[in-house]
């Protein structure tokens, strides 16, 4: 899910997940352990290796800084702080392990039509909620009503499950029931989809898909997500907002129960770097006042420190193409061009981030080296600005305000404050500042109330249509700038249905290229290398690109 959200050491940038970034596992604010970090050459270990040793310890509690989640609701979730609780406490019928394929979840396996249209699944018989109750085709056949129900107003339904059959006319209000959905017996159910699209399944791992109980849902319809009865390898068993959420272990969790007891996850703030030394949490993020001398091989923490490879995200600038100066491509452009991302990323952030040329990630699958963005060019920037509809009057030009999400008050993040001073020493461009809680923020993001805003996206799943399709084609719901290119439309729907992986990534890029020349975004950063603590007595905490069930594979031991 394009989760909207990351939270890096260096300050709060937000992804909008696809969590997918309100998207996939993407918008919202990422706990602090799983922040992009700094590259550099080192010895610490890789993510997946371990430390210390010991005997395996039964149970026992694993305990991280977090924050409050927007929103615990699988269906109404857009972002990754509260993803990465929610692939814990529930889940659908197909998930993405740890080596980033879609694997079965609650459905133990499924057929495909000849056709490629129609998905049979079966679900596991060793599948059940939380309180023990089995999880039949019924479930998923009422979670599936109950997200496109248009009373539920799920933020990006139409996203990740507008490919099934009767979805659009269900969201519509014209039907009352998803037609392309039918129940053939207690442990079967079939998914019609409207036309054959390799990217289906992946979509299915997304919260969207998630299955619910009705009955905990229609006992208590305002706060049923405060003591849910899921499906996955955890439960919440306590939940006090801005102090602690407590998840414990299901231990007939069909894919086998979590090695630790309990996650005890603290919502009361705090410094991660203090607690973690002073043993108070087991995981921590490390900024950059303190990757140095973690890297010396002679300080005591050296041992701890772990290295991760960079998360499919990518932060930027996003541009609402009907708010003037920026309806005008050329002051779009202009906004681009002026700004240094390679001074920004080393001086300002340390090279904890990468400079963004484009849209999708570096190893992502359809990444182009030959597609490209723009690079620092302040003299042909303020020639476009001159250029543009608004040149001959530029000490008239319309006023621009970025929104970022944060608390009331708070500090513009240093990257950001930088871009306005660029902006302004090489455009005379001033830009007003405003901050938002997130939650709120992503409520406005998505009725696309900004004229410009400062985000992030992280993948949801591994295919290029997790970010062009559903950021920009003209009609999705998650387009946040109002960008729409009809060129750009007719090569995503091609795309959709293109069962050639070449020839389909080839269109991809084609369609990047011309996104990044209209410019409604401004790339800024992908994730570099990251780093984080973790306490020798704790193993398997598996750092993955993307918001991924991990927790149950986590296990302590005595030392």
């Amino acid at each position: 899910m394009g989760w909207k959200t990351l939270l890096l050491a260096f300050g709060m940038l937000f992804l909008v997940a696809a969590c997918s970034g309100s998207s996939g596992r993407g918008e919202t604010a990422a706990s602090t352990e799983d922040s992009p970090e700094p590259t550099a050459s080192s010895s610490v270990p890789a993510a997946g290796d371990t430390t210390g040793s010991g005997a395996l310890r039964e149970g026992g509690r694993f305990v991280r800084l977090y924050v409050d989640p927007p929103t615990l609701d699988p269906h109404l979730t857009t972002d990754a702080t509260s993803a990465q609780v929610i692939v814990e406490v529930f889940g659908g019928l197909v998930t993405i392990d740890k080596n980033l394929d879609v694997v079965p979840d609650l459905a133990e396996s499924w057929d495909i039509s000849a056709d490629g249209r129609v998905y049979t699944f079966r679900i596991r018989p060793d599948a059940v909620f939380h309180d023990g109750k089995p999880v039949t085709a019924e479930d998923v056949r009422w979670s599936l009503e109950r997200v496109t129900d248009p009373l539920t107003e799920a933020p990006n339904v139409d996203q990740y499950l507008g490919d099934i059959v009767g979805v659009d006319a269900k969201l519509a209000g014209d039907v009352l029931e998803i037609s392309g959905v039918r129940v053939i017996n207690e442990r079967t159910i079939e998914i019609t989809i409207d036309a054959p699209k390799s990217f289906f399944l992946a979509k299915m791992t997304y919260p969207t898909a998630f299955v619910l109980d009705r009955e905990n849902i229609e006992a208590n319809p305002k706060n049923w997500f405060r003591k849910p009865n899921g499906t996955g390898p955890f439960n919440i068993t306590e939940y006090k907002v801005g102090e602690t959420l407590i998840l414990s272990r299901h231990d007939a969790y069909h894919l086998g129960p979590a090695k630790v007891a309990e996650v005890e996850m603290i919502l009361s703030g705090g410094t991660s770097m203090l607690m973690y030394e002073n043993d108070e949490i087991d995981i921590s993020g490390v900024g950059l006042a303190d990757l140095d001398r973690l890297l010396e091989p002679s300080n005591s923490l050296n041992a701890e420190l772990t290295r991760a490879a960079p998360s499919f995200s990518v932060q930027y600038i996003g541009l609402n193409v009907n708010e003037p100066p920026l309806d005008d491509v050329k002051v779009r452009q202009a906004l681009n061009l002026a700004i240094d991302k390679r001074e920004i990323a080393t001086i300002v952030l340390g090279d904890q981030v990468v400079p963004a040329k484009g849209i999708l990630p570096p190893g992502f699958p359809g990444f182009s080296e030959l597609v490209s963005g723009y690079e620092f060019d302040p003299i042909k920037a303020k020639q476009l600005l001159l250029e543009s509809k608004y040149g001959n009057d530029l000490d008239n030009l319309p006023p621009i305000t970025i929104t970022t999400p944060g608390s009331f008050g708070a500090n513009v993040s240093l990257d950001m404050e930088v871009v306005l001073a660029m902006w302004e020493k090489n455009l005379g461009i001033t830009t007003e500042f405003q901050q938002t809680e997130f939650a709120t923020f992503l409520k406005d993001l998505n009725k696309r109330r900004f004229q410009m805003f400062d985000i992030g996206w992280i993948a949801d799943y591994p295919d290029p249509e997790n970010f062009l399709d559903i950021l920009f084609y003209s009609d999705s719901s998650n387009n946040h700038t109002n960008y729409n290119n009809p060129e750009v439309d007719a090569l995503l729907e091609k795309a959709r249905v293109e069962t050639d992986e070449t020839l389909r990534f080839s269109i991809y890029n084609e369609v990047e290229q011309t996104i990044l020349d209209d410019a409604p975004w401004i790339p800024l950063w992908y994730s570099g290398e990251r780093y984080l603590l973790v306490k020798p007595n704790v193993h398997d905490y598996l750092l993955t690109p993307l918001i991924i069930p991990k927790l149950r594979h986590v296990y302590l031991t005595d030392k």
